[in-house]
């Protein structure tokens, strides 16, 4: 039995759900080709002015996948950016809440604790310190 060709309106409309399917798993999939990247820095990382953390709030730093907290004049404390429940990195801190982007998940930004799920799991603490004016994270931090 021949087969009919397919209309354009299907060949578009099934590219276009594979071209969304594709940007979906790569949202929230880890960068790289097939390795799993870590969640925490494994070297040293300089993050830049301290200052640029205000009193009281947070900063992400997506590049190095760290988010840092300022809970007093000099006390920091980071946690990784990377969500625990898919892999995604978070994108937002409003009112000492740190939001994923993918899922949903929330976490208290000075404990890293789940505050909303799917994830279960608090954000890993990663090392940070004053040094020279800057904030270094990471091990040796």
């Amino acid at each position: 039995m021949p087969s009919q060709p397919a209309s354009r309106r299907t060949v578009l409309c099934g590219a276009a759900l594979a071209g969304a399917a594709g940007l979906g798993a790569a949202a929230c999939g880890p960068e790289g080709s097939g390795e799993k990247a870590s969640p925490t820095p494994t070297a040293p990382v300089d993050l830049g002015p301290a200052d640029a953390v205000p009193a009281g709030g947070a900063k992400i730093y997506c590049e190095d996948r760290v988010v840092v907290s300022r809970t007093a004049e000099d006390r920091y404390t980071a946690f990784s950016a990377v969500c625990t429940h898919r892999g995604c990195v978070v994108d937002a801190v409003e009112n000492g809440r740190i939001s994923c982007p993918c899922h949903g998940s929330v976490f208290d930004a000075r404990t890293g604790k789940v505050l909303q799920g799917p994830a279960v799991s608090p954000l890993p603490s990663v090392p940070v310190r004053t040094k020279g004016g800057k904030l270094v994270a990471g091990p040796d931090a």
